[in-house]
């Protein structure tokens, strides 16, 4: 039973340990690619103003959403 516990706490340590570093080390992109960009109430004009800039090429937005 006691085995059990410990099993138990080391995997959700793991997964705490990958939550964080997924959240927090940040994301490397390809080289010439421009750096990826968090969306907030901050810098949406500034997105916004760079997807319609380019309208003669290909344009994606990506939303990921935890729920």
């Amino acid at each position: 039973m006691k085995r059990k516990g410990i099993i138990i706490g080391a995997v959700l340590a793991v997964i705490l340990f990958a939550l964080i570093y997924y959240l927090y080390v940040g994301s490397a992109v390809p080289n010439g690619q421009q750096p990826l960009v968090y969306l907030n109430s901050t810098n949406v004009t500034s997105v916004k103003d760079a997807f319609n800039s380019s309208a003669n090429s290909v344009r994606v937005i990506v939303m990921l959403s935890p729920t």
